[in-house]
């Protein structure tokens, strides 16, 4: 079997079947590392997916279809996250370009599509409408509306066109061929475990979350909620969405001025956590307010460095990109001929000004 290394070294991805139960997690989470907290929810996710390591490299033993052209339909182009995805995705195509030896017309090409906000639902199923009719090999879709886009699934299904899903899911599962993204709920857990340390196990906390009707944001939350429960002397004052105030930031605004006294608050999402901290009033009668974000963007990085944020629970979206595009490659080839795990899930990593400069990390800060 020929295979063709790529450029990427030093990523792994995870595929992971858990199997630990829910009383164990508070002590797995205290461990060092912090790496192997399991959930009965993950278990259901990855229902379908084997116990072993994926590293980069191109198997080309696999027929892919020659000139595939492959769809992304992004919940939004904008953004450092977002431009990190589209990366890793074009350096997949390339790295399978140059591993198959394909040429002119035999080529795989990509398109990069979306909204430029994360809320604007109606604009991402217009342009997943538009991509569907113009018939692509295959569809790569990461969902603002878990639930707003099975009409485009089942029309994508009824032409032939295998649907892989990246960073943020849907509720019809049985529509998608493929889910690659991170552990949503863990990183939910990993910042309750951080940001409950910070405040010495007792205080007030307030959540401030991307959208309630994405899947990502949803178990972010799903997973705090249930972390945090394990402390009896913490108490969650309000759960904000993004897609349910009219303005996020005086809803922020309002929870702190409500709640003088508050001790820490979680940002489930990067545009959430930079809002946060652009806000003018964050303090409280007590002190500063500890915060924790997702996502190492340049902002977050000094945030953490200036000490405005204890730190951040950070995805790989350059291995996302990168493994979700050899996955939507893989699914145009026959399906016996072609393996796919139906979900593989990224492990995030926490940074903050211990290990912020350690080159261990540097995959998960984002740089432009």
């Amino acid at each position: 079997m020929k295979k063709a290394a790529v450029a990427a070294a030093g990523f792994l991805l995870t595929a992971v079947l858990l199997t630990g139960c829910q009383q164990e997690k508070v002590k797995e989470l205290i461990e060092p590392l912090i790496a192997d907290v399991q959930t009965e929810e993950e278990s259901e996710t990855a229902q379908e997916t084997e116990e072993e390591e994926l590293s980069y490299e191109i198997d080309t033993s696999i027929p892919i279809q020659t000139g595939a052209r492959v769809a992304v339909v992004s919940k939004s182009t904008d953004g450092e996250f977002w431009n990190l995805i589209r990366k890793g995705m074009e350096d997949a195509v390339n790295a399978v370009n140059t591993a198959y030896g394909f040429e002119k017309d035999q080529q795989i090409t990509m398109t990069f599509e979306g909204p430029g906000n994360e809320l604007d639902v109606e604009t991402q199923i217009n342009i997943l409408d538009a991509v569907i009719a113009e018939n692509p090999d295959v569809v790569c879709l990461s969902a603002s509306d878990m639930d707003s886009c099975q009409a485009q699934l089942e029309a994508a299904r009824e032409n032939g066109i295998p649907v892989v899903m990246f960073d943020s899911n849907v509720s019809e599962t049985d529509l998608i061929r493929a889910y690659r993204g991170s552990r949503n709920t863990y990183i939910g857990e990993m910042a309750a475990y951080r940001l409950s340390t910070a405040i010495g196990k007792m205080g007030k906390v307030a959540v401030f979350s991307a959208q309630e009707k994405t899947q990502s944001a949803k178990d972010r939350v799903d997973g705090f909620l249930d972390m945090i429960s394990n402390y009896t002397d913490i108490e969650v004052v309000e759960v904000i969405y993004q897609d349910q105030v009219e303005d996020m930031e005086a809803a922020m605004q309002e929870v702190l001025e409500k709640n003088p006294v508050l001790d820490g608050v979680f940002c489930t999402n990067a545009d959430v956590a930079e809002m946060y901290l652009n806000m003018d009033n964050k303090g409280s009668s007590e002190g500063n307010i500890a915060m924790v974000g997702v996502d190492a963007t340049a902002r977050q990085q000094e945030a953490i460095k200036d000490g405005e944020e204890i730190g951040v629970v950070s995805q790989d979206p350059y291995a996302m990109g990168y493994e979700t595009m050899w996955t939507a490659l893989k699914a145009t080839a026959p399906r016996k001929l072609a393996q796919i795990q139906k979900a593989v899930l990224l492990d995030p990593i926490w940074i903050d000004e211990t290990n912020i400069d350690s080159p261990e990390v540097s995959n998960y800060l984002y740089t432009q």
